[in-house]
């Protein structure tokens, strides 16, 4: 079953996190489950993400998902932007909002350990070079 697209292809955050996580060694998006994600073998980053609050689920379109080693996750689940998405949370992934005081430089260093916990050992030596 195909999930209709839950994202603005034009969204200028969106064309941010491409730009960021694009410059990775043999990163490609596609769209899984109506939303960008950004991968090599694995993906390491989506693009929006949801939650369930009283049996509704709550929307942040306009967040990173990431993934993160249980200290990555309590740091980044701490921060007053975060929030546990549904079915990825329990995974290592959570989410933050994006908007006009986002830290790019912040993001691009969070996408790359995301990067760096998914690729393939060949990749992270090519980022390394």
């Amino acid at each position: 079953m195909a999930h209709e697209p839950m994202f603005d292809p034009d969204d200028p955050l969106l064309a941010r996190l491409r730009e960021i996580a694009l410059a990775l060694p043999e990163a490609a998006e596609k769209v899984s489950h109506g939303r960008p994600a950004f991968h090599t073998v694995k993906v390491f980053v989506y693009f929006g993400g949801s939650i369930k609050v009283d049996g509704s689920w709550e929307q942040h379109p306009q967040s990173v998902l990431l993934y993160a080693d249980l200290l990555g996750q309590t740091q980044l689940r701490s921060r007053p932007d975060s929030f546990i998405p549904g079915y990825l949370g329990g995974s290592g992934w959570t989410g933050l909002d994006l908007g006009p005081a986002t830290d790019y430089n912040e993001i691009a260093d969070l996408i790359e350990e995301s990067y760096r916990l998914t690729a393939p050992k060949r990749l992270l030596r090519a980022l390394d070079d």
